[in-house]
């Protein structure tokens, strides 16, 4: 039953006061937008006037966008890096922000294979946590009834360091779940979780996951929705859970908690939910998951899930097909658009079709201009005393509502390799080839052209690179287990958020080198040039998607290698 509260919003009526509300502050936000970001710059700009990094500029305390804008130039993360760094490194004094660096919010990977530092203020989590708020409101509009039930969701933390200035830096999900903001949550009875927060805060990836996996499906009539940050997440629970159901079923049958669970909090938060034996439940699960067919299991384990609320744009489209096998078919909202740098907006339409998603940005979260072409990369400016910096993100306007832009998520600028939530760009991946190659020297061997793509097929998703190579002493050629050393000398090379999902989070499966036939990409260059390219400005593609090229390159292996081990990482700290 819908509240009425007299509201009147082009979003639609809403279900509860809370909502309401909610509901209420995205209109005016939306229906003010350039008043709101006037607003927003004046305040970044004037808090941090005295700033090392706007003095620099010479703004004089101005405010205005034309002022802020002639001044102050767009810059990237290695235009920052040395004052970054020396934030990391002890150095207190106010080169960003007037107010102090609270920690490093990590993001993907710099030119050099480490981690981006992004410095935050304690502030930002009201932002971020306000845009939190507005989810379910939307959500309501769309699905009625979500406070009948509870959301499974696979949500963990990740490794974390510190500076030598003794700020902590981490990934922006896990500062969130660590926080006050999230740890002493208010009830929401639109937002219940069958996971404990024990769970979600526990730093062991399999015991997390085996502990979320094992409330979820003591809850399975209760679950109205199921979740992760990204569709590969999701996906890999699904997996997690075929190789593991025998050993859940165990624990369900007995009610007892698995000895590998060894984590005090978890153990103690799962006597009260783990609390007798369910032969019956133990039955059902075991028939479920049992047989070859696996289509559909969401629905079949969990039948009153309503819908999968899964990041599925950009890079994560490619688990769409996989999600759909699993769900049969289900909704794939995708209900924000946010970074480590900054939270931008919300999608006020989330049960259109993956392909179709806009996201409204939300003008309170901080200052963003763009630069203009057919599509446009975004410029933010944050409270934290990030300017005119680039995210890197591409987008393409749909439209408006109200006033506040809407956008369409294309693409990371340069990215061509991602499975999870590494990003690799060309540069990376060409230096990790490089490296590799070094090692067939010795057999006076060498790569002559090379083309890659991530397949998703296998769970965990893993890099694919075919290799083409020339050999010039036919006698002497590089072994199978030398190939194989190629591979994991390619994942030495490529930068740390890969190797920590190689190593520590289990999201990411062995690279992948497939041999080619000689005379493999001269066909790759005739089949475009067939296709209308030109022969003078032909390129190899430095990744591949599309399906008939795919098909030629595999019609044309002569043999597949694997990195024979993990390669090395552990959580890096900054000197």
């Amino acid at each position: 039953m819908m509240f009425d509260s007299g509201l009147s919003s082009s979003l639609g009526p809403p279900a509860c006061e809370k909502d309401a509300t909610a509901l209420q502050f995205i209109e005016e936000m939306t229906m003010n937008c350039d008043a709101v970001q006037e607003r927003v710059l004046g305040e970044i700009l004037s808090r941090n006037a005295e700033t090392e990094y706007l003095r620099r500029f010479g703004l004089g305390g101005a405010t205005d966008r034309d002022s802020y804008k002639s001044k102050v130039p767009v810059v990237t993360y290695e235009d920052l890096q040395p004052d970054i760094q020396r934030v990391a490194n002890g150095d207190r004094s106010p080169i960003f922000s007037s107010h102090p660096i609270s920690e490093f919010l990590t993001s993907s990977g710099t030119s050099a294979g480490e981690r981006k530092l992004m410095p935050t203020i304690h502030e930002e989590w009201d932002r971020r946590t306000k845009l939190y708020s507005l989810l379910m409101p939307v959500m309501n509009l769309y699905v009625p009834g979500l406070d009948k039930g509870k959301g499974l969701y696979f949500l963990f933390v990740k490794a974390e360091t510190k500076t030598p200035s003794g700020l902590v830096a981490r990934p922006v999900l896990t500062s969130y779940y660590k926080s006050e903001h999230f740890k002493t949550r208010p009830y929401d009875p639109y937002n219940v979780y069958t996971s404990p927060n024990e769970a979600i805060l526990c730093a062991d990836s399999f015991q997390s996951m085996y502990t979320q996996m094992l409330c979820g499906l003591l809850m399975r009539e209760e679950v109205l929705r199921m979740g992760a940050v990204f569709a590969s997440g999701l996906v890999r629970s699904i997996k997690f859970l075929q190789f593991n159901w025998r050993q859940l079923v165990d624990d369900i049958a007995a009610g007892t908690l698995n000895p590998k669970i060894t984590d005090a909090d978890i153990k103690k938060c799962m006597g009260k939910i783990l609390k007798a034996p369910n032969p019956e439940l133990a039955q059902f699960i075991t028939k479920e998951c049992e047989g070859e067919n696996w289509e559909g299991i969401i629905t079949r384990i969990w039948p009153n899930t309503k819908y999968l609320d899964v990041i599925v744009t950009g890079a994560m489209a490619q688990y769409i097909p996989t999600l759909d096998y699993f769900s049969g078919g289900l909704p794939l909202p995708c209900t924000m658009y946010a970074s480590s740098e900054c939270y931008f907006g919300l999608n006020l339409n989330p049960m259109s079709k993956p392909s179709d998603v806009s996201y409204t940005i939300m003008p309170n979260m901080g200052y963003f201009d763009v630069e203009l072409n057919k599509e446009y990369e975004l410029i933010i400016s944050t409270y934290s005393g990030l300017c005119r910096y680039r995210v890197g993100d591409i987008l393409r306007v749909t439209g408006f509502h109200n006033s506040a832009p809407q956008f369409k998520f294309l693409r990371r600028k340069n990215v061509l390799l991602s499975i999870d939530s590494d990003k690799t760009d060309e540069a990376e991946l060409q230096k990790a080839i490089d490296n590799a190659s070094a090692l067939l020297t010795e057999f006076n061997t060498s790569v002559v052209e090379y083309t890659s793509y991530g397949d998703t097929k296998t769970i965990p998703g893993h890099y694919v690179i075919y290799w083409e190579l020339m050999s010039k002493d036919p006698g002497n050629l590089p072994s199978h287990d030398v190939l194989d050393r190629c591979c994991l000398a390619m994942e030495e090379s490529l930068n740390s958020v890969y190797r920590q999902g190689r190593v520590a989070d289990n999201s990411i499966g062995p690279l992948e080198i497939r041999v080619v036939k000689n005379g493999t990409f001269e066909e790759l260059m005739d089949y475009a040039i067939s296709r209308g390219a030109s022969i003078n400005q032909y390129k190899v593609p430095r990744c591949v998607s599309f399906t008939p090229i795919m098909e030629l390159l595999d019609s044309r292996v002569v043999s597949a290698h694997f990195s024979p081990c993990a390669p090395q990482w552990t959580p890096e700290r900054r000197g």
